[in-house]
């Protein structure tokens, strides 16, 4: 319980001096957001800033921040060290520069931003990789909302036929939510779905809090566990926990809500401050997962089926069902904006005009048809969601690296700081380089080769040395990347009468 505590002090103390920090590094001022003078009534739309943060909050909290934590409690009470360490300095860092750059930059999306700031030559990779995790995003956050709804709302069968009725519904609403403007669906849903979160967050909270706290009597001591499976913490941990420590999925998000805010200076509690909030609502469930695994419960029980146990835990009957619900609105409002910015990102690609309707509903029918194929083989095939989650995992931390070059040269030329996204670049890239090059839904190195070299399946001898290479590299170019690019990003500008500095 002590490390709880000690874990919520560093986030909520240190995401208040760190995001002032960040905010003052980046000097946000009085100019004209693209909400007010791009306004076109669809995308580009004023709102009020309590609802601004409301939506950003619930676009990027999906169940990542609740089955990521759950899953990632296995390795011991170190997560509640290591999740906001990580919100303050990475997470939240990352949400905060790709808001505020986009809305200096006429509220682009990432794959845009990419182009201007690392080039034509990343930007292409960078894009099959960014529309892929947008399509795995959606598929995902059909398939657990979906679940939830049919096993512990409805108390059926999840392999039953219903599934794919409630899969449709939601599927239904996704389409609506993508076509029609932001502040007409999006807007006004989107406050009833944040009361119902909160609730639900503050009530297993409280929970944990008057049922005497986390009795850890059946746990291993020390910080960090042997994970049950034998998984190792670097790098399983911070693929596991993406959405709860940092996610590129949220760059998407971000881009999204830069096009509806009216002030810079609202940036801060827009997009650092929300990042916060979800890194609160993974420690919640952290806690609860640990406190339930701690008096008994089957270390092997899946995530999804865990939700239920510690909503009715911490809330009883009624309160565990309010708390579920809360876990079920989370990726339905985080898969509707996952394929609204996947549309919006296709339709800068192409140039296609988004004031059409028609044009709207054909490329949103465009998205949706793959991500039917990929609903239907998740649930289908054996295995087949777990290996969707796994890709989910390790694509939407890769994103987030492309993301952080892009930061630490959009600093670097400005002339300011860029350290503070460099040095977790540097380490995220080290993770996804040891993730998939040990993974066996990588490269499977020490599985393949390790042999030859004297090394069991389970070592990460190799994986860690190219991900250490990977990370020099990435320490090194980036900045260097910026150097050369400067003078390219200042004609840009001058070109498009941009003042992104």
């Amino acid at each position: 319980m002590k490390t709880f505590i000690l874990g919520l002090i560093i986030l909520i103390g240190g995401g208040a001096i760190y995001g002032r920090f960040c905010e003052k590094l980046f000097g946000p001022d009085d100019r004209p957001t693209p909400a007010t003078n791009m306004a076109d009534g669809i995308d580009y739309v004023e709102m009020p800033a309590w609802k601004n943060k409301l939506i950003q909050l619930l676009n990027i909290a999906g169940t990542g921040p609740i089955l990521g934590p759950i899953q990632g409690i296995l390795f011991g009470p170190i997560a509640f060290i290591t999740i906001p360490i990580g919100c303050v300095f990475a997470g939240a860092v990352h949400d905060y520069f790709i808001g505020m750059i986009s809305m200096r930059n006429k509220g682009a999306q990432v794959p845009k931003m990419i182009q201007k700031f690392l080039g034509n030559g990343i930007t292409k990779v960078y894009t099959i990789i960014i529309w892929l995790l947008m399509l795995l995003v959606g598929v995902v956050f059909i398939y657990t909302p979906g679940d939830l709804i049919v096993g512990d709302i409805l108390g059926r069968d999840v392999n039953s036929n219903i599934i794919w009725v409630v899969y449709a519904i939601i599927l239904a609403y996704y389409i609506v939510s993508t076509i029609f403007p932001i502040d007409q669906i999006i807007g006004r849903v989107y406050p009833i779905f944040g009361a119902v979160l909160i609730v639900s967050a503050i009530g297993v909270f409280m929970g944990i809090l008057m049922d005497g706290g986390a009795s850890f009597a059946n746990l291993p001591g020390g910080l960090l566990f042997q994970h049950p499976a034998g998984q190792a913490f670097i790098p399983v941990f911070f693929i596991t926990v993406a959405c709860g420590i940092m996610s590129g999925f949220h760059g998407s998000q971000a881009t999204l809500i830069s096009r509806t805010v009216k002030s810079e200076k609202e940036g801060r509690g827009t997009f650092y401050t929300m990042m916060i909030v979800e890194g609160l609502i993974a420690m919640v469930w952290a806690a609860g997962a640990m406190v339930l695994f701690g008096r008994g419960t089957p270390v092997s029980t899946g995530a999804t089926a865990m939700v239920g146990l510690i909503s009715r835990e911490f809330m009883g009957s009624i309160g565990g069902l309010i708390a579920i619900i809360g876990v079920i609105v989370l990726p339905i409002t985080s898969g509707d904006t996952a394929f609204r910015a996947l549309r919006l990102m296709i339709a800068e690609q192409f140039n296609i005009d988004q004031k059409d309707a028609k044009k709207r509903v054909v490329l949103s029918l465009i998205i949706f048809i793959p991500a039917v194929m990929i609903l239907a083989f998740a649930k289908l095939s054996p295995g087949g969601f777990n290996l969707l989650w796994r890709y989910f995992g390790f694509t939407n931390q890769l994103v987030a690296v492309f993301a952080l070059a892009m930061i630490t040269v959009y600093l670097k030329t400005a002339g300011r700081n860029h350290l503070i996204t460099l040095l977790p670049g540097s380490f995220y890239t080290f993770i996804v380089t040891a993730y998939i090059c040990h993974a066996n839904i990588g490269l499977g190195l020490e599985a393949r080769v390790g042999g030859l070299f004297g090394l069991s399946p389970e070592s990460y001898a190799i994986s860690y040395t190219l991900g250490i290479i990977a990370a020099i590299l990435f320490t090194v170019a980036v900045p260097k990347l910026a150097d050369n690019r400067k003078k390219t990003i200042l004609s840009y500008d001058e070109k498009q009468s941009l003042n992104t500095i």
